[in-house]
């Protein structure tokens, strides 16, 4: 068997693979390298190649750019924003989700703006209570078109040019590709809003998400959180030193309520124990009364009062987190009161105990007590790890959606803006780029070390770094000459429309269970070859591969796009080429009419 004949076995034995569907599409890819490499056809260092080839590089880095700007809350404030000037009606914001998806990934790739919108919009759909199975597809679909705005938007654009200059002609300038890629947007949001209710399914997420848009208030109320307190230092010399802290009387102050005493130490004064020196005193009521107690009594305000109204509760720099007291817990026994101050700056703001509110009185803690606690959210997050609480909902996760452009937003903003400079004006290659603006994001401490290796998605690493040398086997094999022949042996010469359209079936059919990035490098060696046969021009050729390369609409694995939204869509296999199909003929008849008309054959 010759190295072509074997090398497109090689594929077809892949597409089939994918096909099944039972193996992992990384353990796929993993295995196809492998063979590749066992029957001959590329050395060992060009098996490996892939997984260090620049592409991988950009796309793992976009990763962890997209995750800085979720946790950040740009993405909780574009949705915010998008909302206030949309409105939540469903159509109206679909739209508006579909074109802010295609115009984001121009500029940081489909796999980027997927991965940074995802979150927003199952957030959305909460909201406005409908399946994000009816938003996530036409996203990420609609994204697929915006990656035809600008060279920017997949490195398939920028594989497609670097091709139309080692072909002999010129290379495509950064928004040659909207003259295709604006109506394609265009006909895909349509179709995405006029056929997705239609034809895709109404099922819920794998991975359910609450709106915690509005998580302060909805904690406010549940804990009844009305009146601030005041907590009050003992200073030397004061008149409350000695009195024991059940005889302690505030009658001679109307308007202030005595809440407890805390020690120095943390623990609570009760019963017959003395208030001492240092101890904090809590307290409710007018500001005037609490004012006159603390000069007639010598304290010192140690905290000004939390309220709901002072916007205090949650901010960039503060947050709440609700915990409960598990079975066994050091807590059960302990006396504990709104005001009391926990560990180093965490605050109870209330108790409930049987799902009722215990007032602002000291309380014996027992299992499955929940306190809502004030604090930073450094103080907040470090409670993940404490064993003596469970808590109710993930800090970050409620830091993310409660809490637009928290305190590293200005620093996550500026990165990806730099980065975005970067790729527009290509002074770096994108690799570079992206791997730039994730390292800035982690030194700039956006995100930590640990969470930017979390939100790689190795599966999409894997799979395309395990292909890449599929497309060097072909070409370097002859299989591409060989497909091409046959190609046109089948259009036969001086049919260039012919051609374009063969050429987009190639690339669309091997773009379904290939990722359009492996799919267009072994593409376009096959489509150059069937130009220069036929005397067309490559540079409308090109583009249309690029355009084939995109329309990876029919199958979860086509894209790392598709795959991302298929658990949070509850999608399955069979889901994706029914709106998918149609707006893939529509994709076909937009590229053979416009094409031609710009870059002549």
């Amino acid at each position: 068997m010759s190295p072509a004949t074997t090398s497109l076995v090689v594929l077809a034995a892949t597409v089939a693979l994918f096909v099944w569907n039972r193996l992992p599409v990384g353990g796929v890819a993993v295995l196809t390298c492998l063979t590749l490499y066992a029957t001959g056809l590329v050395d060992a260092h060009t098996a490996l190649s892939g997984f260090g080839d620049p592409v991988v590089v950009f796309i793992a880095s976009l990763f962890v750019v997209s995750e800085a700007i979720d946790s950040a809350g740009v993405t909780t404030w574009a949705g915010q924003r998008l909302i206030d000037v949309v409105g939540e009606g469903a159509v109206r914001l679909t739209v508006a989700v579909l074109v802010l998806c295609a115009v984001l990934t121009a500029v940081i790739t489909l796999n980027g703006s997927v991965a940074a919108l995802l979150p927003m919009v199952l957030v959305l759909a909460t909201r406005i209570r409908r399946p994000p199975s009816q938003m996530l597809m036409p996203m990420a679909f609609a994204g697929s078109a915006g990656s035809l705005l600008a060279l920017t938007g997949s490195p398939v654009n920028v594989i497609v040019s670097n091709a139309a200059v080692d072909a002999g002609a010129q290379p495509f300038r950064f928004f040659d590709f909207a003259v295709v890629g604006l109506p394609l947007v265009v006909v895909t949001v349509a179709l995405g809003v006029l056929l997705g209710p239609r034809v895709l399914p109404r099922r819920s997420s794998s991975q359910p998400v609450r709106d915690l848009g509005r998580h302060a208030s909805r904690l406010a109320a549940y804990y009844e959180l009305h009146d601030g307190f005041y907590r009050l230092r003992v200073r030397p010399g004061s008149p409350v030193i000695g009195v024991p802290a059940a005889r302690l009387d505030l009658a001679a102050y109307p308007g202030v309520t005595l809440i407890g005493v805390q020690g120095s130490g943390g623990h609570a004064v009760t019963g017959t124990a003395e208030v001492a020196d240092d101890d904090v005193i809590v307290v409710s009521g007018a500001s005037d009364a609490v004012s006159r107690l603390v000069s007639e009594l010598r304290l010192a305000v140690a905290m000004q009062p939390i309220t709901v109204e002072s916007a205090g509760i949650m901010s960039r720099e503060v947050g709440v987190a609700e915990v409960v007291v598990p079975p066994r817990s050091p807590l059960v026994g302990e006396t504990a009161f709104p005001g009391q101050m926990r560990e180093a700056d965490l605050v109870v703001l209330g108790i409930r105990r049987l799902g009722k509110d215990v007032g602002a009185t000291p309380l014996e803690l027992t299992a499955g007590d929940s306190l809502l606690l004030h604090g930073t959210w450094t103080s907040i997050e470090e409670l993940v790890h404490d064993r003596d609480v469970l808590l109710v909902d993930s800090p970050d996760l409620v830091r993310r959606q409660a809490v637009p452009l928290g305190a590293r937003s200005g620093r996550a903003v500026v990165v990806l803006l730099a980065m975005v400079v970067l790729l527009a004006v290509g002074l770096v290659p994108p690799a570079i780029a992206g791997l730039a603006a994730a390292t800035a994001m982690v030194l700039t401490k956006v995100v930590s070390v640990n969470q930017a290796y979390r939100s790689v998605s190795w599966q999409t690493v894997v799979l395309i770094g395990g292909l890449i040398p599929l497309s060097t086997a072909i070409e370097t094999s002859g299989a591409a000459d060989l497909v091409a022949r046959r190609l046109i042996d089948v259009v036969g010469q001086g049919r260039p429309y012919l051609l374009l359209v063969a050429v987009f079936a190639l690339t669309a059919v091997v773009g379904q269970v290939v990722s359009n990035t492996a799919t267009v490098l072994i593409v376009v060696p096959i489509a150059v070859a069937a130009a220069h046969e036929t005397g067309v021009s490559v540079a409308p050729v090109l583009m249309l591969v690029a355009v084939a390369g995109a329309a990876s609409l029919l199958t979860p694995i086509a894209t790392p796009g598709n795959m991302m939204i298929m658990g949070p869509g509850g999608y399955r296999f069979g889901d994706y080429w029914r709106l998918g199909l149609p707006i893939l003929l529509v994709w076909m008849g937009v590229a053979v009419t416009v094409i031609p008309l710009v870059w002549r054959f």
